[in-house]
């Protein structure tokens, strides 16, 4: 189609120009910004260029209603100049005369997306998309043409868009051609009057212009128990063994028999905490067997297991334990709490463990998925003015999944320790039974 001109003057060239060489692209902007209609215009190019047979690509918002009143107009305005198109109302496509097809989707209805192909696509507000309509959908369907996908969305809090931002950045920095992270907050653009942003800094809460104009994935609410940053720091924080050598090993186990979560073995000594194991869809019987080659192996002093979906894994642990020196120790996570005083349950008093211990100096293995679950959970108090910790249920619902990496971290808080124990000095052999106390003293090591 020679000759052909799309009406549209590309406000950010540079973000052209890093679509047009990158597969996978993750882009972060403020409110404003103008983010779709970017995202259309590229569409219609792409396709344009696009010299296979029956080219396929797609915008696709949360909803088919919201995707259709943000994005169909544009699509419609922006192809009408192109010779011999075909616009189809109840499909919300456009069909260009080279065969190539840009069409509106919604990902509240996800079986109208399997079972096709796509050169190219677009994510809008990535954030309200359900993990597996990427990850177990899209994903696939660019896989036999090698198609590309461009995310876009601002920030709200830890979810798919900032796993998928996180990963982008991490991609990037080691050089990885397929994938790019770009942010514009509102200080680096001009799509707003200086004095329209500067209203809107001094009549919103610091959360909020942070979240929708500076582009902070941290500053999604004020009651977040553990915060990105802090996060993000302990898994900068480089290990210190000499130090940690002195405190006791402790095993979290988080039980999840069958269905769609995970068991985790989380092992810590001290300020850190190593990479975690983690197993899906096996039987107590299996997990039981794992978690003893892992305690043969390492050798704890403390392993602490959810009693929820582990009772089972319990009773067998104890019957095949062959280390005198560990004791099996069942968490019930909505127990009374050690503190009962300030903290509403077990589970509420493990968490503010974690986040003391990131604070003192904790050292976190890199993962997208532990940061997520980390940065999950708000918090607030009761009548009694006792810490409650965001009920499991509703975080979820939120993240389509379960915090099951962080809930097995904070199982390595559930009993306090001490650093008197058998990791100082090393033995050639294994320590009496009964020579450590893993009870005594009030450190969370």
């Amino acid at each position: 189609m020679e000759g052909v001109e799309i009406p549209y003057t590309p406000r950010y060239p540079e973000v052209h120009e890093t679509l047009e060489r990158t597969r996978f692209v993750v882009l972060v902007a403020h409110r404003r910004f103008g983010k779709t209609v970017l995202a259309v215009n590229h569409l219609l190019k792409m396709a344009l260029l696009c010299r296979r047979e029956r080219g396929s690509f797609a915008y696709v918002g949360p909803f088919r209603n919201q995707a259709k009143a943000v994005a169909w107009d544009y699509l419609k305005a922006y192809s009408a100049p192109l010779p011999g198109i075909q616009v189809n109302e109840s499909e919300l496509s456009v069909l260009l005369p080279s065969g190539a097809r840009v069409r509106i989707f919604g990902a509240d209805n996800p079986d109208a997306l399997r079972g096709l192909y796509f050169d190219g696509i677009v994510l809008d507000e990535v954030a309200d998309m359900k993990p597996d309509v990427w990850e177990s959908i899209i994903q696939p369907a660019l896989a036999d043409r090698g198609g590309w996908a461009l995310f876009i969305g601002t920030p709200k809090g830890i979810n798919l868009f900032s796993q998928l931002y996180f990963r982008a950045v991490d991609l990037q920095a080691a050089a990885d051609p397929d994938w790019a992270a770009l942010s514009f907050p509102v200080t680096a653009t001009s799509a707003l009057p200086p004095a329209e942003v500067d209203r809107l800094r001094r009549e919103q809460s610091d959360n909020i212009f942070r979240q929708e104009f500076l582009c902070d994935f941290s500053a999604s609410t004020d009651n977040v128990l553990i915060t990105l940053d802090e996060v993000d720091a302990a898994m900068r924080r480089p290990a210190v063994p000499e130090t940690a050598a002195a405190w006791p090993l402790v095993i979290g186990v988080d039980v999840a028999r069958f269905g769609d979560d995970a068991t985790v073995f989380f092992r810590r000594r001290g300020h850190i905490a190593f990479m975690p194991d983690v197993l899906r869809k096996l039987s107590n019987v299996d997990v039981a067997h794992r978690l003893m080659a892992c305690i043969d192996e390492h050798r704890p002093v403390l392993v602490c297991i959810d009693q929820g979906q582990g009772t089972g894994v319990i009773d067998l642990v104890r019957d095949l334990i062959r280390t005198p020196e560990t004791s099996i120790v069942e968490v019930p996570f909505g127990s009374r709490a050690l503190k009962p005083e300030r903290f509403f349950n077990r589970r509420a008093e493990m968490w503010v463990a974690i986040r003391d211990w990131l604070r003192a100096g904790g050292r976190l293995p890199p993962g997208d998925a532990l940061r997520a679950d980390l940065t999950a959970p708000t918090y607030d108090y009761d009548a009694s003015g006792r810490l409650r910790l965001e009920a499991k249920d509703l975080i979820k619902e939120r993240l389509r999944r379960s915090t099951d990496l962080a809930d097995a971290l904070a199982l390595t808080f559930a009993v306090p320790v001490h650093p008197e124990s058998p990791c100082r000095p090393r033995r050639s052999s294994p320590p009496r039974p009964g020579r450590y106390n893993p009870f005594a003293g009030d450190a969370w090591g």
